[in-house]
Formats: structure tokens, C-alpha cells, sequence
């Protein structure tokens, strides 16, 4: 909660850059900057000790700084900004199966820039899983878990505000409909999260995505006319630089025509915690552990071994052959025996 103590001895200069939509407030309370914008604020507001001023205004000195400390906050909630650290880790506390078994794991903490990775059959609780984390469950789902955030119950914010949102997810299937480019798609959400430099924002997200699709597309391309890959690609990039959601899931990105390593990459660099629900051999043993789910419930959770990791790279060179030899079927080219390799 920002109070008046924040905002007081700091100068409009200082408040305008560290709350791009300050200025705002100021237009809509018909306060006129002109010259005075390196005074700080409780100087710059000495007019409104004129009795006669603030009797025209309706309004005084204390009650408009009051008002703009909530519409700051406000704002910032709006945003899904913090003035705090934000999200360190979330922690998973059991509960029970479909069969009504206690879960087989004593607590399952993960920190920010790790990636888990949840395994398990069709329908067997993964996205129930999901829907806890982001409800922040306290023991009031079907499950009866409880999800702690920072090691503390979860505020409020994430399950009542929708500006918080704690998980972002990029599904398998993306279909834009909008009639935008890829230009004005990331710049429309760049400028709703008010960023500073939007067009650096605009080439950052662009780069990443072309770095990650199998077949590269322009700024002016139509979202509408981006292949799945392609899709997936700039979705991935524009919710690791852009979104203030702390965990990311990927459905079965295996099927994304991306390049999945460079993908997992970007997103644990921008410090987000990934979870991933996948099929893909070489996507599980990626992850610092896994999450087998089974019955609607944790059925285990596995550590990557180092002889996982061992595996790891020989599944690498495998799949660099079939991703080979894809580009080759695409380019019209026959494929022989020595190709393979192995």
C-alpha cells in the first residue's frame, strides 16, 4: 500500500517516471505542471494552502494526496505491479486423490527459474493441479491442497484481483482473430503494461520469437496469417518479457514447432518458475524434476538424475537428426539410409 510518506518528498519528475500513468491524476484533477517539475510534490502543492484556492478546487491539500496514494495503488494493482519482491517460490502442501488417498509427497517447493515438469495419462489430474496453483488453494478444492506463495498463505490479490495473475498459460491451440500485425499486436500489449521504451520492447519480443520459430515472419505480417509454430513462438516470447504473471505453464510444447531448449531458456532467464506438462522424453528429463500425476492426484515426485541427464544428451543428438531430416522433407530432399547416423 503506498501512503503519503512515499510520495511526499519525491519530485512530479521522480513520481512521473516511477508511475508512467500519474499523469493522469494530475490531468484529471486539472493540476498544471508548467515549470514546477522538479519540485517535489508536497512543495509543488503550497498553492492549495490558499484558503480561497482549495475552496475553488473543493478539495485540500492532505485529501489530494490522499486520493492520489489509492489511485496509485489502485493502478498498480490494476497492472499486476508490486512495490514488494514479488514471487521467490511456491510451495505445494497434499492432499488427496479421486479415491480420497492422501498424495504420496510431504511438501514440493519450486523456486523461480525452475522448471517442473507434470507427466501422467490424459484426464489424470494435470490441469486440476493447474487450477489449484492459480486459485491458491487453502484446502477449499477438490483436492483439499494448499499452495503456499513465498512460504506464506497466499494474499488474497491473486485470487480476487484480476490484474494479479499468478499463472499465465500458452495452450497448444492459438488462433488469433484479431486484424492486427505482429507490430501492433505487441505494441497494443506493451502499451496496456505502460511500459517505458515500447519500441525496444517491440524488436526484444520480435528477436526472441524469430529465434524460436522453425520459419522466421516480418514485423508487418498479419497475426492472423502466422503458422502454429509461429504463433506459439511470438505467444512465448511476449508472455516471458511482458507478462508480470511469476509462473508460466506450457501445454505439450512438444507440438509447437518451436525450439523448445531456446524456449525453456528465455523463460527461465526472465526468472519465471515454468511448469510444463509434456509427453516428450527429452522436455521431462529438461526439468529440474518432474510431477507424476495419477488417480487426480501427486502420485510422485522425481528429482532429474545425473544418469537422466546422461540420457538427456543422447536423446539431443537423436532428435537433431529428425529435426534434420525434417528441414530436408521440407526443402524436397531424399532422405538415405546414412543420413540416420546410428
Amino acid at each position: 500500500m503506498i501512503t503519503v510518506q512515499d510520495i511526499q518528498q519525491k519530485t512530479i519528475a521522480e513520481l512521473f517516471e516511477q508511475y508512467p500513468f500519474l499523469p493522469g491524476f494530475f490531468e484529471e484533477n486539472t493540476l498544471q505542471v508548467n515549470g514546477q517539475i522538479d519540485e517535489k510534490l508536497i512543495d509543488y502543492l503550497k498553492f492549495l494552502d490558499d484558503e480561497e484556492e482549495a475552496e475553488n478546487r473543493a478539495i485540500d491539500k492532505d485529501q489530494l494526496m490522499a486520493s492520489m496514494t489509492t489511485y496509485i495503488t489502485q493502478m498498480l494493482e490494476f497492472l499486476g505491479e508490486d512495490e514488494d519482491d514479488g514471487v521467490h517460490s511456491i510451495t505445494l502442501l497434499p492432499g488427496t486423490n479421486k479415491s480420497g488417498e492422501v498424495e504420496k509427497f510431504e511438501e514440493l517447493k519450486i523456486n523461480k527459474s525452475e522448471i517442473v515438469c507434470i507427466v501422467g495419462p490424459t484426464g489424470s489430474g494435470k490441469s486440476r493441479l493447474l487450477a489449484d496453483i492459480e486459485w491458491v488453494a487453502q484446502k477449499d478444492t477438490p483436492t483439499s491442497r494448499s499452495v503456499l506463495v513465498n512460504g506464506e498463505v497466499g494474499d488474497s490479490k491473486w485470487r480476487l484481483n484480476s490484474g494479479n495473475k499468478l499463472v499465465a498459460q500458452l495452450s497448444q491451440n492459438m488462433n488469433f482473430v484479431m486484424d492486427l500485425t505482429v507490430y501492433e499486436f505487441i505494441e497494443l500489449h506493451a502499451q496496456s503494461r505502460l511500459v517505458e521504451d515500447v519500441e525496444g520492447v517491440i524488436n526484444k519480443i520480435f528477436a526472441q520469437a524469430n529465434d524460436l520459430a522453425g520459419e522466421k515472419f516480418e514485423l508487418t505480417t498479419p497475426i492472423t496469417s502466422l503458422s502454429g509454430g509461429q504463433s506459439r513462438a511470438l505467444m512465448i516470447a511476449d508472455t516471458a518479457i511482458l507478462s508480470k504473471s511469476p509462473i508460466i505453464l506450457i501445454d505439450e510444447i512438444e507440438n509447437a514447432g518451436i525450439d523448445r531448449k531456446r524456449a525453456l531458456d528465455l523463460l527461465v532467464g526472465e526468472e519465471k518458475i515454468v511448469l510444463m506438462a509434456t509427453h516428450d522424453p527429452i522436455l521431462a528429463l529438461m526439468g529440474d524434476k518432474r510431477i507424476v500425476i495419477k488417480n487426480g492426484g501427486i502420485h510422485k515426485v522425481i528429482e532429474t538424475s545425473d544418469e537422466e541427464q546422461n540420457l538427456l544428451s543422447d536423446l539431443e543428438r537423436m532428435d537433431a537428426v529428425v529435426q534434420n531430416m525434417r528441414t530436408r522433407l521440407r526443402q524436397g530432399e531424399i532422405i538415405q539410409k546414412e543420413d540416420i547416423g546410428f
